[in-house]
């Protein structure tokens, strides 16, 4: 039997599932990034007062993470090209601790 490879330029489909929670997404108004050599680890936090709950965690391979970067860093550019700037949102007055 023979087994066929994509050729160079050939877009490889891959399906996705998706738990109809998933879609929903998870909102976010902070963030705490760490990393090891191996991994970055990014936390995403709702935080309301002085309470908050994790909604999301993403461990990235560091060579994923920097692509992730540059496709956020394009895809600002595109926001701002079509909808106008973006103003960084302000920094918590004081620091947060866990």
């Amino acid at each position: 039997m023979e087994v066929q490879q994509p050729k160079q330029n050939e877009q490889q489909k891959v399906q996705i599932r998706a738990k109809d929670d998933d879609l929903k997404g998870a909102y976010s108004n902070m963030a705490q990034i760490m990393h090891t050599q191996e991994e970055f680890i990014l936390d995403f936090f709702n935080i309301a007062g002085q309470q908050g709950v994790l909604s999301s965690r993403v461990i990235l391979s560091p060579g994923h993470l920097k692509r992730l970067a540059q496709a956020l860093q394009k895809n600002i550019e595109l926001y701002e090209k079509n909808f106008g700037n973006i103003s960084p949102a302000e920094e918590p007055k004081q620091p947060v601790g866990f």
